[in-house]
């Protein structure tokens, strides 16, 4: 049996981005992001700790830039992440965009690495976003 609903041709390069990401990596990215806490004046001074949680979007695909090894070089990747992904955990968190999210990501988690965003880039067809590009690099722990 056959799909014969009539789709809505404006999704057509999201449902393709997405079952591209799947076949080809079809790996998950956990977003840290803050947590939403109470606006009191306990939390301005700090008395009120912030919390995070990770959001989980799905599908994504991790990429390396600069496969030239360099010393002292960092080694830059590119995440590519389903548009519609991220558009249900927006909705999920309640939050007015996917830009809020992004502003409220301290850190993405792939495969057990974390990695730093230092440059997101939409990518859009139609006037409708299928794909976030993000430019991210390792996290580098310090000892303190």
């Amino acid at each position: 049996m056959s799909d014969t609903t009539s789709r809505n041709p404006l999704y057509g390069p999201q449902l393709i981005a997405d079952a591209l990401l799947r076949t080809v990596g079809g790996a998950t990215a956990l977003f840290r992001v803050t947590n939403a806490t109470v606006d009191t004046s306990q939390s301005e001074v700090g008395l009120v700790a912030t919390t995070f949680v990770d959001v989980t979007v799905s599908p994504v695909l991790m990429r390396r830039l600069h496969p030239a090894w360099k010393e002292g070089g960092e080694s830059k990747w590119e995440l590519m992440v389903s548009a519609t992904g991220l558009e249900q955990q927006v909705q999920a968190l309640d939050l007015p965009s996917v830009e809020a999210l992004f502003q409220m990501t301290l850190a993405v988690t792939v495969a057990g690495k974390d990695y730093l965003i230092e440059s997101i880039a939409a990518n859009e067809a139609f006037g409708n976003v299928y794909l976030y590009r993000l430019l991210v690099r390792e996290s580098v722990q310090q000892a303190v």
